[in-house]
């Protein structure tokens, strides 16, 4: 509930600026909030009229309340989620949907009163204050992260955030997609790259208003990726609040379609057999990644004689490069269409605490189909045989990556492998086998002792992708 509060209170700091702002340019200022429901309206404790108690959870939470000044009219929170703008497309639009899922589980307007008051102190135009938030921010995200992990979603390491970023290069006047943004790191990432490439009042605009979107469809990662992009300057984020996956696949066409996918899509089986049926029948499956992948390159860019195809950075499981059956399918078809043209393979621990399962980051582009595929595979931190949540990874370790990216020979962390000869057919001509788990032929592999604990969390893996096939076949025989 801290996060609500604090987004209000950002909220009113940052109009209070832009009014200043329009106000020296003499330019007119329409604020998203109007009086009584602006932060500075309700939430000053020194004002004669600061409510507490039950008439504060009532102006929080009712339907219809008093108000601060007295009058009657909508309660705070049904006032946020009514806005809206004639465009549909603005700050209002944006403080509606965040606040369409919130709901204030404090019980005491007493104890809401001290928490605001706290909240009111910090001033979001001084640098100093901005540090404290962020400390405060990063704990809550971190707290998201710890939450998460039984679902499927781990959220992405920064270091691994920034390289993906980085290698995908967004360029000024593109459109970056995030699918299922969670608390909004990749926008975040890409925002910032691209605000370093806009120095007019017109690329500054590009950059604002046409160039990042994402979609989430939890509400609290959803309000921490809204003030997450708030907070580093995207004033009007295009954040879908809805399953990116509810479309149906032969539905999505070129208007959308975006330059830049950058995601770690969550993984696992959670998905209704309607969202199934959006995806084509041979193809359908419950295990989410795979799903989010068909997606990801249904939604980018057609390459034409004039323009380069849109490409990705994806975070994908281990599970995913060697499931066999409808994953062959997918991969089969992410070969023919798509230059595959690197694999990362990531080290153990490198997501830890949130889970020990292996990952890898598929970099491909619209264009050609898949020749040659080069396996860059980082290795294990020195002296140690994996990433801990204490000893994360850094992104300097990245070093001999992005060097070997721009100039690529095979070494013994590089290799080459052949598309072709990863595909297996039937008599059909169906992919019925792609495994893209292709082992460093330059690694010796020796006896190593492992922890009980890997070897459950090994076992469990494989327990869970035998549960997703016998699911796959159930709705197979079902439909």
């Amino acid at each position: 509930m801290l996060t609500w509060i604090m987004f209000l209170k950002f909220l009113d700091d940052n109009e209070r600026e832009r009014e200043t702002t329009a106000m020296l340019e003499e330019t007119p200022f329409v604020p998203a909030i109007q009086a009584p429901y602006r932060w500075r309206d309700w939430a000053d404790s020194t004002t004669g009229t600061a409510m507490t108690g039950d008439d504060f959870l009532a102006f929080i939470n009712n339907e219809r309340c008093t108000l601060p000044d007295g009058s009657e009219g909508a309660g705070l929170l049904y006032y946020l989620r009514g806005l809206r703008s004639e465009s549909g497309k603005e700050r209002k639009d944006v403080i509606a949907s965040v606040f369409k899922g919130v709901l204030n589980r404090m019980a005491s307007g007493y104890l809401l009163r001290e928490v605001v008051n706290k909240i009111d102190t910090i001033h979001f135009d001084s640098t100093e204050e901005m540090h404290t938030l962020s400390r405060l921010y990063e704990s809550i995200i971190k707290e998201m992260r710890d939450a998460a992990g039984d679902s499927g979603e781990f959220y992405t390491p920064r270091p691994v955030v920034k390289l993906m970023v980085e290698i995908a290069n967004p360029r000024l006047g593109e459109t970056v997609l995030d699918p299922a943004c969670g608390t909004g790191g990749f926008l975040v990432e890409a925002f910032e790259h691209l605000n370093k490439q806009a120095n007019t009042i017109q690329e500054r605009e590009i950059v604002q208003q046409r160039s990042i979107f994402g979609g989430e469809v939890k509400p609290l990662p959803y309000l921490l990726c809204q003030m997450n992009l708030l907070l580093h300057g995207l004033e009007y984020p295009d954040i879908d609040s809805q399953n990116s996956l509810r479309f149906k696949l032969q539905d999505i066409g070129d208007r959308e379609r975006v330059d830049v996918i950058l995601a770690n899509p969550p993984f696992g089986g959670d998905e209704e057999r309607t969202v199934l049926d959006n995806f084509p029948a041979d193809k359908q499956t419950t295990e989410t990644a795979l799903l989010f992948l068909q997606v990801m390159m249904r939604r980018l860019k057609r390459k034409k004689p004039t323009e380069r195809g849109g490409r990705a950075a994806v975070v994908v499981p281990n599970g995913t490069l060697f499931q066999d059956g409808i994953a062959a399918r997918i991969k089969h078809q992410l070969l023919s269409e798509f230059n595959l043209h690197t694999i990362v393979r990531l080290p153990d621990g490198v997501f830890a605490p949130y889970t020990d399962i292996p990952a890898n980051l598929l970099f491909f582009e619209h264009g050609s189909p898949t020749t040659t595929i080069w396996y860059y595979e980082l290795p294990a931190p020195d002296g140690r045989k994996k990433y801990s949540k204490t000893k994360p990874l850094q992104y300097e370790e990245f070093a001999p990556l992005l060097a070997w990216w721009q100039d690529r020979t095979e070494n013994d962390d590089a290799w080459t492998v052949q598309a072709k000869d990863l595909i297996v057919l039937n008599d059909k001509g169906v992919c019925t086998a792609l495994n893209l788990d292709v082992k460093n032929p330059k690694r010796k592999s020796a006896f190593e002792y492992r922890e009980p604990r890997e070897i459950l969390s090994d076992i469990l893996d494989k327990e869970r992708e035998i549960v997703t096939l016998l699911e796959e076949l159930h709705h197979t025989f079902s439909s």
